[in-house]
Formats: structure tokens, sequence, C-alpha cells
């Protein structure tokens, strides 16, 4: 083999283990293009890297077994595995990742699994520690956070964190799409030009969506562009899509606020006239009710982040649109 092949082979197999494929920067409609050399390089450092039989193809044709950890990094997988996967998410449809503690049964789905995938950067490392009871340690596992090397994290909510939340924003949502293609190809080189396909065909519709959602955005009175959230889920949309997060009505799922830290926040959102004030849909509305009763603000409490829900949010791009739609209406 030429050596050359024998270096980008080494390379792309830590990539693909770490969550990085390799790409830079941002892209625009481009990026099919992009998607199919990623993935075409991918296949052809497994063939050059890899025996027979060490993808461990199934020749009853079944689908393969992806195990992620939330509803909407599963739907993800699907988009671009199609009939060749089969896409579980270990945390259920309206669950929280923040607080999620694996089941006996999640550990039987990570032993099956022939591809992991999680976010990392703290939102579900508890993954990892599942790996192991599950004795998993060689399937290959892709962290889409970490995967994104290029990108300025924002801080998360504990002293040197960083905010995991990155696929809120489309053109990161993109860049998942690329790892999660490459990470298929990977376990599954047979089916390699349907992945490829499958995957510039969602990028395509990630792309016209992106756009989409900086047109609704920008009919929004720029005055009115500020919002409070339950919790810090939403900075990378807003940092992309020019909306300011005035504060959040905790620091983090699961942590309650102090009584000075919510009296400052309704100074906070008198000060700024904030017309709104935002919440998931698996949260309690308690604190936002709160908060509103204290500041005339709206309460919107059917967002979504990091679980999908039903129609018409049962899917990533559903998740993407329909928040943006629910901003637009009540910051107008």
């Amino acid at each position: 083999m030429d050596p050359r092949l024998v270096v980008v082979s080494a390379r792309l197999r830590l990539d693909i283990r770490t969550g990085v494929v390799g790409h830079r920067g941002r892209r625009g409609p481009g990026r099919p293009a992009a998607l199919a050399l990623a993935v075409t390089i991918a296949l052809v450092t497994i063939a050059c890297t890899t025996g027979p039989g060490s993808a461990n193809p199934d020749p009853s044709g079944a689908p393969i077994d992806v195990v992620t950890t939330t509803s909407v990094f599963a739907d993800m997988v699907q988009q671009i595995g199609g009939s060749h996967v089969r896409a579980t998410s270990i945390v259920p449809k309206g669950g929280d990742v923040h607080t999620f503690e694996p089941k006996p049964r999640d550990v039987q789905a990570v032993a099956a699994a022939r591809l992991l995938i999680m976010n990392g950067l703290g939102l579900d490392d508890w993954l990892e520690k599942t790996i192991t009871s599950a004795s998993a340690a060689g399937t290959p596992l892709i962290k889409l956070g970490p995967g994104l090397t290029d990108v300025t994290l924002l801080p998360g909510e504990d002293p040197g964190t960083q905010n995991p939340h990155l696929w809120m924003a489309l053109p990161y949502g993109r860049r998942y799409v690329d790892q999660i293609a490459a990470g298929l190809v990977q376990v599954d080189p047979i089916h390699a030009p349907d992945y490829t396909a499958q995957a510039a065909a969602y990028t395509g519709r990630l792309v016209t969506l992106d756009a989409s959602v900086r047109a609704k955005i920008a009919s929004i009175p720029e005055a009115n562009r500020k919002l409070v959230t339950f919790h810090d889920a939403f900075p990378y949309y807003a940092r992309e899509y020019g909306i300011t997060i005035v504060g959040t009505a905790v620091a983090a799922p699961g942590q309650d606020p102090t009584a000075a830290y919510t009296a400052q926040l309704i100074d906070e959102i008198k000060a700024d006239g904030v017309k709104a004030i935002f919440s998931e849909d698996q949260f309690p509305t308690k604190l936002v009710d709160q908060l509103a009763t204290e500041t005339g603000a709206k309460v919107v409490a059917n967002l979504y982040d990091d679980s999908v829900g039903d129609p018409p949010v049962d899917s990533y791009e559903g998740v993407i649109a329909w928040d943006t739609d629910q901003l637009v209406a009540a910051l107008k």
C-alpha cells in the first residue's frame, strides 16, 4: 500500500473515534460536494486499512443498530442511514439528557450497537460509563461536539466548561451530519454510496432551512430580538441568528436558583424590555411563570432542543423550524 494512504488512514481512524472528521470552517450551498469527498475518503481509507469482515457486515441485510444519547441525534442518523440503519435514542422523547440515568436496558442496547453517537462537552458524558458497563469499549464512538475543533465554544454553566448545544445553530448541525455519515461508512462501507447521497440531500435541506430561519428572524424588529430562556440551551442559535439572551431562569436543569439570582434576573428583564420568556416542553413552568408575573413578559413554554416531540416537531428539522416560528410570533 502507498505509505501516504497509511498516514491518511491512521489519522482518519483517530478523527472518527474522537468526532473530528477533518472539515474546517462553515459551509454554504456547496456542502454536498464536500460531504461526498469526505465520505469517499473514509470509504477508501477503510478499504485500505481493514481486512475482510472487519466492518462486521450482516449477511442477512438487516439494518445496523446505531445508539445515540438523544432523539435529535437519532433522527439525524435515520435521515442519513435510511433503511440501512435502526437508530435508537437512549434518552426517550421528552426526556432530559442533562439529568438522565441509564437503566439496565440501556446498557443492553449499548452492548448490541454497531455505532455509538453522543454530543460530549458535558451534555451526555454518562454514556461513557454506560459503555464501560456494557463492555463495549471497542464499539466506534463519535463525539459530535468536540468534532467541531475550529468553533469558538461558549462558556457552560460551571467554570471551565463549554456550552454543548451546538446543533441548535444549523451551520453546526450540518457538520454533525458530516461526522455521522463518516461514522456510518466506517462501520458499514458496503452502503457508503447510499450514506453519501442521503447525507448530501439532508445537508441540502438544512441549507434551505437555514436561509428560512435567517429570513424569519430578520422580520423581528431589532429592538425586540431579546429573550430569556429556562436554561442555557440557545446561545449558539442566538449567536448565529442575531438574538440577545438576557438571562436564564436556572443555571442548569435540576438546579434551583437562589432568591437573589431570580431578583436580579427580574430587574434585567424589566430594564431590557424583554417581551417573552421561553422554556422547553419537557420542563415545568413554575419558574418562568413567576418571572412573567413579576415582569409582564409572556411565557412561551413549548420549545425543543435536545429532544424531538410529536409532529410537526418529530425531527431535527422540525425542531429548528418550530422554535423559530415560536420566537418570531412572540417577539414581533
